[in-house]
């Protein structure tokens, strides 16, 4: 009987396949029509201060791809809600937060460092005088946010710097956050 040589698995660093992530960029590369992604949510009001946003798909590369997905919002109880699910902010700083350690994890596994932990704290002030009308001199949102991403793996604190600058320059979240972005809105009354 023959042995049979077995196939190599994926390269696998931090969950991520890097293979596949390789694949991905090649193919960017190769055809800037496959980079292009359009992300839609679509919110509706439950009562109060409760809102539900419903994610049914997304596009890459011309390509609709279907996903299922309620994000419940609500205020405080101080803020008029119900407590019940976290509140705008709090989804916004999550959201930054995700994008942020989505590419960190990445980058780690391109370069082949292993994680051992991975978190980040943001956090932010909002004087609730420009939210709530009072004073149209005071910003209606946040002025600055801070963050702290706290690491352990098997890179050097160099090579983290550096993923953590390269994070920076390529977070979909932290170039939005971070900067201005046009808005065109459109007001429908029916």
């Amino acid at each position: 009987m023959v042995a049979q040589a077995k196939a190599p698995g994926p390269n696998v660093v931090n969950g991520i396949n890097v293979d596949d992530l390789f694949a991905l960029i090649d193919g960017v590369k190769g055809n800037a029509a496959k980079a292009k992604t359009n992300w839609r949510v679509s919110t509706s009001w439950c009562g109060q201060t409760w809102s539900r946003s419903q994610v049914e798909s997304y596009e890459i590369g011309g390509e609709k791809v279907q996903r299922r997905f309620s994000i419940d919002i609500d205020e405080p109880s101080e803020l008029g809600g119900t407590n019940r699910f976290a509140n705008p902010q709090e989804h916004l700083l999550s959201a930054l937060n995700a994008c942020i350690m989505v590419g960190f994890v990445a980058q780690c596994a391109v370069h082949g460092i292993s994680l051992e932990s991975l978190k980040i704290e943001t956090d932010g002030d909002i004087d609730l005088r420009g939210f709530l009308g009072i004073d149209p001199t005071v910003p209606a949102g946040y002025q600055s946010l801070s963050y702290t991403v706290r690491v352990k793996g098997s890179g050097s604190k160099e090579e983290f710097a550096k993923i953590h600058e390269a994070v920076m320059a390529t977070s979909p979240n932290f170039y939005s956050v971070s900067r201005p972005v046009g808005l065109r809105p459109t007001l429908v009354v029916e």
